[in-house]
């Protein structure tokens, strides 16, 4: 049975205009990269995580500043942390600012994160993650979402136990990506764990973990009856994936129009986090939207070493003159005059 991606769902009152998510990621998850999300067909974007303990610490580290643009919502905006009233006064502050859906890290494997006692540390300890929850809820009047892990260790079964129990507390939907936290990102995503939890809770539950294909798409959402995939990686300076998975378009993008799309990335980019911290965030994308073969190896680690952004872009224009033109015209099809509102640290650490 085919499901149709392009179906509307809802998130408590918020109406998510396809069945596809685009996941929070770190280092990733910058407003380019969600409006980009939006362009290319995904129905809800979702921020990084924003440091609760980082807020209230009023904490400099930080890789920049979130932004909310109109044509990106609607927008889920993830927080981490472990106190539930520092997380309400969080979620609180993330409602004021236009978030539409306040999202909860359970999931996170990074030491960084878990040694604080927030990510998926807190499958461990459900007591305490039920009562951030409940505080969450309390606080906001958006819809509150969890992403979690199936647990700490492999083969652990903490998500069937925790997920119904974070619903009672007042989680409207859940994201469940069913590796262990011990297993990062290696081996496979259990979907049959997706679908135990599916049966057990009367929430939509989004299934993230492996889904780079229309094929997969359809199988995990088939398999499980998920409300909806997540798709992470496989997005990662590839739009087009999210494309060919709502539509099965497998047309591979020209030279000129992945040109265009990085550049205006690239921009956009700089607009937002500025020209020093864009410079080094963005070297990792040069690989990510030129390999596939669409573009030499030397030539990708050649922009890593220019010293400007101007640099990278002249000699992408150089390579490929006729981006010029797709890029002129894709500026065309952007609206004008975002609106920011929301403008608050987020943490280097994410994923999950």
């Amino acid at each position: 049975m085919q499901v149709n991606l392009h179906e509307s769902w809802r998130i408590g009152e918020v109406e998510i205009p396809s069945r596809l998510v685009l996941a929070p990621m770190a280092g990733v998850s910058v407003q380019a990269f969600r409006r980009q999300g939006r362009r290319f067909g995904a129905g809800l974007v979702c921020s990084e995580m924003v440091s609760c303990a980082g807020l209230q610490h009023g904490n400099e580290r930080t890789l920049g500043y979130l932004r909310i643009a109109a044509d990106e919502r609607p927008l889920a905006v993830q927080i981490f942390g472990s106190d539930p009233p520092v997380m309400a006064k969080a979620a609180a502050m993330v409602e004021d600012a236009g978030a539409d859906i306040v999202d909860i890290n359970f999931g996170c494997p990074v030491k960084k994160v878990t040694k604080t006692g927030a990510g998926a540390t807190l499958l461990d300890d459900p007591d305490r993650a039920c009562r951030v929850v409940e505080a969450v809820a309390s606080a906001v009047s958006v819809p509150v979402t969890v992403k979690l892990r199936r647990g700490l260790e492999n083969g652990s079964r903490a998500c069937l136990t925790v997920g119904p129990r974070l619903v009672q507390a007042g989680a409207a939907s859940l994201t469940l990506h069913p590796r262990s936290a011990k297993q990062m990102y290696t081996g496979t995503a259990d979907h049959a764990l997706t679908a135990e939890l599916v049966s057990l809770v009367d929430v939509p539950v989004v299934a993230s973990g492996d889904v780079s294909s229309r094929a997969r798409a359809q199988t995990v959402l088939a398999t499980t009856e998920a409300a909806a995939v997540m798709v992470g990686r496989a997005a990662q300076g590839n739009p087009w994936a999210l494309r060919e998975i709502l539509d099965g378009e497998e047309v591979e993008p020209s030279r000129e129009e992945v040109v265009a799309e990085l550049i205006l990335f690239m921009r956009e980019t700089v607009r937002e986090l500025g020209e020093h911290r864009a410079t080094g965030f963005l070297r990792k994308f040069y690989g990510w939207y030129l390999g596939r073969g669409r573009f030499p190896r030397a030539f990708k680690a050649a922009l890593t070493q220019l010293p400007t952004i101007a640099d990278v872009e002249a000699r992408l224009l150089a390579a490929t003159p006729g981006a010029r033109f797709v890029l002129a015209r894709l500026e065309e099809t952007l609206p004008q005059g975002d609106d920011v509102l929301l403008d608050l640290p987020i943490s280097i650490y994410g994923g999950g």
